[in-house]
């Protein structure tokens, strides 16, 4: 992993009750929130203010091509 961000008490007890609703680690659970937030978000809006077109094929906001691209 390139970046361990530190979770702030209440994110961490948030993920936790996440985790246990899904019945899942919490790694597990911090993975599908992101999952949920790439097939959520405007993808126009992220790769507007995007600081990095290197991963632009496999981005999980590229929905032509990316992660979550629909076969």
């Amino acid at each position: 992993m390139a970046y361990t961000p530190e979770l702030t008490h209440d994110h961490s007890a948030t993920l936790r009750r996440i985790a246990w609703a899904m019945d899942v680690p919490m790694t597990k659970a911090l993975g599908e929130v992101f999952d949920y937030m790439g097939n959520t978000l405007d993808p126009k809006k992220v790769c507007s203010a995007c600081r990095d077109k290197s991963k632009c094929p496999s981005c999980a906001f590229n929905r032509k091509g990316g992660l979550y691209a629909q076969n």
